[in-house]
């Protein structure tokens, strides 16, 4: 590995974010996930959770609309809501669904500095009622036009953004987020060792 490859690599590691995540329940179309990864891992985050509870799981993400982006993110997938939000119960603080209802905050007045995963639902259905009922609450993106919704990976991605441009703000970006273990064990699985 060349010094500039390393640099790189360990500059990226320095702004993934800890306690932002991604969860995508039962997308169908496996382009929309990679493009979801490829905003992700752009703005520093290193969790995607994939529910697969009423569509077959995905064996391959399209490549062309990821540029890659599977092989740098921690992608955890799940065939059951229950164990999954179990799972992201242990490490997010709150759980928001995207949704468009009367209850519904904007994304531009949530605080995403805090611990948080992000729920996006299938692309004809949304999320479903037995998420919703598992979640904390509920975002929308402000949108004036005809049509109410987005494609999945520009809503993803117009979300995170604006928990990039909060956390920014706020500073996460300027230290380490990653706790040590955690650093140090995506180092090795992308091969990054001491001696570069």
């Amino acid at each position: 590995m060349t010094p500039e490859r390393y640099q790189r690599l360990m500059q990226v590691l320095n702004k993934r974010q800890n306690n932002l995540a991604v969860v995508l329940e039962n997308v169908f179309d496996p382009h929309n996930i990679s493009a979801v990864m490829r905003s992700c891992d752009a703005v520093g985050i290193q969790d995607i959770y994939v529910l697969n509870s009423k569509i077959p799981r995905h064996k391959k993400w399209g490549s062309k609309s990821s540029s890659s982006a599977a092989k740098w993110l921690t992608v955890h997938q799940f065939t059951d809501a229950d164990a999954c939000i179990t799972e992201i119960r242990k490490k997010y603080g709150k759980i928001l669904t995207t949704h468009l209802s009367s209850d519904a905050t904007e994304i531009y007045d949530m605080d995403l500095t805090r611990s948080v995963a992000l729920v996006f639902g299938n692309e004809h259905a949304g999320v479903s009622d037995e998420i919703r009922a598992l979640a904390d609450g509920n975002f929308i993106i402000p949108q004036v036009g005809i049509i109410k919704s987005l494609n999945i990976s520009v809503a993803c991605a117009v979300t995170i953004y604006e928990a990039y441009r909060q956390k920014k703000k706020a500073g996460h970006y300027d230290q380490r987020n990653l706790p040590e273990p955690r650093f140090n064990g995506l180092l090795n699985e992308w091969g990054v060792t001491g001696e570069e």
